[in-house]
């Protein structure tokens, strides 16, 4: 039984160990990496040690340094071993090259989580490497063709030259913006002793109002604030949420089409309040564009504490966003227990190295050896589970929860396999397969986009409808016990990988008796299973759009066999290349019931930029804030085909999708945050916003209506006005209102700045956003100089520049060292 010990960071462990990517675009597809390894204890290592850690990027054993091996060992979880029977002494060095598949960019990119397995059992976590800075053309270029800058000071400051400073007078008050609004003069006051009337039925939305005027000082006023339900004349695919607002020198009056219609007039009314109460007089009539507008956490690969959850609750909220997409499961990890299948999260919901003897899942993403030191590790007990509906309820935030299959389904699998093996061993045959999830004789080869060569549920075995008819019936039971309506599970579905099930006697019996040819009929046969298990339960079929697609020919296309009702499909993978970059428009026009979560646009987890700085993948793209805002569907009846990769549409074109087009089709938009990258609170917040906000922008405000200008320089000028706007609405409005209301994480944007003739010029992508910066190489802080105008510097001076919110936190630092006058 291995000893796991903690190990502090590399700087301080037994082993210091660095890490730098040599170049890319070697032999075409490949770049050059180099491990530098240092014995820096006083001890020597005995002759056997191995070490562990995790890439995201495929290590190619032929390639490693004469004296050293690398095998990977499953997902992205490698080893190395030197070949060499003599001991590490103290101070001794290696230096270990490798290449691997595609390139490294990015911090992103490079291995993490290291620990040491000594020659006895030993377990010691390193953590990271020391990771050499991204600067050679080499090191920035993914290949001889990217023609993708890097985002550094100067392409920065180009970039944000897009926008400029408004007199805060013609920007927006509210976010996300309304079907209409007008203000006139004068202000009315509310406060903590502000009189609330609220019709039966809105004690609720009462509740929520009176704790937001609970931090504000008395009132100035008599003014009393109306809460009441009734008709509210806007025309919306959700009329249930309109709301119409007025506000007068003695009156506040809030009327919506129900509850949640109120509790969003409440959001608009608390962005309206200044610090003070003050309200200015006015009117303002609204209604959401779609009826879904989500966002997805994924809480498998990493582990997201309950009250991080919240906050994004409430952080959506704020924004009128209304479906909350809770990614319970996957490969690396099952995050809710079932009463029926305790191993689901005494296996699946660990992740390390087990130094007692439970097994548990392997390291995954840098989460280390430590099983109880990770955010890799942890799961909601019932309690929290049901306190999260809660929650999302009385925000009137619907809860979709998914439990992916039957690939990404690694940690289901392996839990139910250390049941069996238990079961068995107390002789219990029966028992052990009955929750059993993979053919014990299966000999497929395949490995998946996350490197895992073993993650797919065996669909031919009837003891997978048991595990699932299992699952659903434990979490309905768990939302009836919150009172809380469920009315949609989410099923995953996603990136089967191109070999599951050929090699399972199981599977093959199957097809043989069912006469068919195909894998991809067994697999429809599991869904059409899914789908009628959900149903018996009165839950409707959720999952990703490759639960609807079949191949052929030319691509894919839609499914005849689920179109429908009750079958909603999550259109992601519109990457350029992929050959899907259409599909959502071909599934709602064969009947599918859409959300467009399109990974070139609504992806939160990839990076804002191309800076090695910046955290997060780019497969599909860098997604910054305005990618999100951008992205905006032609209508409530047709889908962006072309649009979706940022394309012009020709007037044919967008004639054809709408004559095409199903009405009520496209149920809305959705952001999704993947977690592999989202290791602590303070990273999913900064993933999450401000592009959360963007997205509540386009899915709740009217349309703007550029797919309707034919020219294409004017449309152009209109989408970057309308981006100016929101720009601003953000710097001087929004995340200022974010401050005070929740001090949300998000992410503020580094400034762009450029040295010319002994000036340094600088800039920020949110108008409104203080600059804030030192000339004798200190850190900025919030007393520092404030940038108001372009500043004159001596020869020899080290500018640091940084953006600050108002609550003095401040941006990545930039530094130019004006005597060379290079970005660092």
């Amino acid at each position: 039984m291995p000893t796991t010990h903690p190990g502090p960071p590399c700087g301080g462990a037994p082993v210091a160990i660095g890490w730098e990517c040599v170049a890319n675009g070697v032999d075409g597809d490949r770049f050059a990496a180099r491990l530098t390894l240092r014995n820096a204890s006083t001890r020597p290592i005995a002759p056997g040690w191995q070490l562990y850690f995790n890439t995201c990027r495929k290590l190619l054993p032929e390639t490693v340094s004469t004296g050293f091996r690398i095998d990977h060992v499953n997902g992205d979880l490698f080893r190395l071993r030197a070949l060499d029977t003599g001991s590490w002494l103290p101070g001794g060095a290696f230096e270990v090259g490798y290449q691997a598949r595609f390139w490294a960019i990015s911090r992103t990119d490079a291995p993490l989580g290291f620990y040491l397995v000594t020659v006895g059992g030993e377990v010691i976590d390193l953590g990271d490497p020391d990771i050499a800075p991204f600067t050679r053309p080499e090191q920035l270029r993914r290949s001889a063709g990217d023609v993708v800058p890097p985002m550094d000071a100067a392409r920065r400051f180009g970039v944000n030259g897009a926008v400029s400073l408004l007199p805060i007078e013609t920007v927006g008050r509210i976010t996300p913006q309304p079907v209409s609004a007008s203000f006139s003069e004068g202000t009315s006051h509310v406060g903590r002793d502000t009189v609330v009337r609220c019709q039966p039925g809105l004690e609720n939305e009462a509740l929520f109002l009176r704790a937001i005027l609970a931090g504000l000082p008395p009132a100035r006023s008599n003014a009393v604030i109306v809460l009441e339900t009734g008709p509210v004349d806007a025309a919306t695919p959700a009329p249930d949420e309109a709301y119409l607002l007025e506000i007068e020198a003695n009156r506040v009056h809030l009327r919506g089409a129900s509850a949640h219609g109120v509790f969003n007039g409440v959001q608009t009314l608390r962005q309206l309040a200044g610090v003070d109460g003050s309200l200015p007089y006015g009117r303002v009539l609204d209604a959401p564009r779609f009826a879904h507008r989500g966002m997805m956490l994924d809480v498998a690969r990493h582990f997201a504490d309950v009250d991080t959850v919240l906050r994004l609750l409430d952080c959506m909220a704020l924004y009128k966003l209304n479906r909350f997409h809770f990614h319970l499961t996957d490969d690396e990890g099952w995050r809710l227990p079932i009463t029926a299948l305790p191993e689901l999260t005494e296996v699946g919901a660990r992740r390390g190295v087990s130094s007692d003897g439970r097994p548990c899942l392997q390291p995954s993403f840098g989460s280390g050896a430590r099983v109880d030191a990770s955010a890799g590790s942890g799961h909601y007990t019932h309690d929290e589970f049901i306190a999260i509906l809660r929650y999302a309820h009385a925000r009137h935030i619907e809860v979709i929860p998914e439990f992916n299959m039957p690939g990404h389904a690694r940690a289901a699998v392996q839990a139910m396999r250390v049941r069996h093996d238990r079961l068995l061993a107390a002789g219990d045959v029966e028992g052990a397969n009955a929750y059993r999830l993979d053919d014990p004789d299966d000999a497929s080869v395949y490995e998946s986009v996350q490197l895992w060569h073993d993650n797919v549920i065996c669909i031919a075995r009837p003891s997978v409808d048991r595990f699932i008819d299992t699952v659903v019936a434990e979490v309905a039971r768990l939302f009836r016990q919150a009172g809380v309506p469920l009315r949609a599970i989410h099923t995953g579905g996603d990136e089967v990988p191109h070999g599951a099930w050929l090699g399972s006697p199981l599977c093959r019996q199957r097809m043989q008796e069912q006469g068919w040819n195909e894998v991809a009929e067994l697999r429809a046969d599991f869904v059409a299973r899914c789908r009628a298990i959900l149903a018996r339960h009165g839950v409707a079929f959720a999952g990703w759009d490759d639960t609807a697609l079949v191949a052929t020919g030319e691509g894919v296309a839609a499914d005849p066999r689920f179109a429908g009702p009750g079958f909603e499909v999550y259109v992601w993978n519109n990457a350029s290349g992929s050959g899907q970059e259409d599909c959502a428009w071909k599934l709602a026009n064969a009947g599918y019931e859409v959300v467009l979560a399109n990974a070139s646009h609504l992806y939160f987890d990839l990076a804002y930029a191309k800076d090695p700085q910046e955290p997060g993948y780019y497969w599909a793209g860098f997604v910054d804030t305005r990618s999100a805002f951008a992205f905006c569907p032609l209508d409530l009846n047709a889908l962006p085909g072309a649009d979706q990769m940022g394309r012009a549409l020709s007037p044919e074109a967008r004639a054809r999708l709408v004559r095409l087009a199903q009405p009520g089709r496209v149920l809305g938009l959705q952001g999704q945050l993947w977690g592999e990258n989202a290791h602590s609170r303070e990273r999913i917040e900064y993933l999450a916003a401000p592009r959360l906000l963007a997205l509540a922008e386009r899915a709740w405000s009217p349309d703007p209506g550029w797919h309707d200008v034919a020219d294409e320089a004017e449309r152009a000028r209109r989408i970057d006005d309308a981006w100016n706007e929101f720009a601003n609405r953000l710097g001087q409005r929004a995340l200022p209102f974010l401050d005070r209301a929740l001090a949300y994480g998000y992410r503020l944007p580094p400034p762009g700045a450029v040295h010319e003739g002994g000036w340094v010029h600088a800039n920020t992508a949110f108008p409104g956003l203080a600059l804030r910066y030192t000339l004798d190489g200190t850190e900025p802080d919030a007393a520092s100089a404030r940038y108001r105008e372009p500043v004159a510097v001596p020869p020899d001076a080290v500018l640091k520049i940084a953006s600050f919110d108002t609550r003095a936190r401040s941006s990545r630092v930039l530094t130019l060292e004006l005597k060379d006058r290079t970005d660092a």
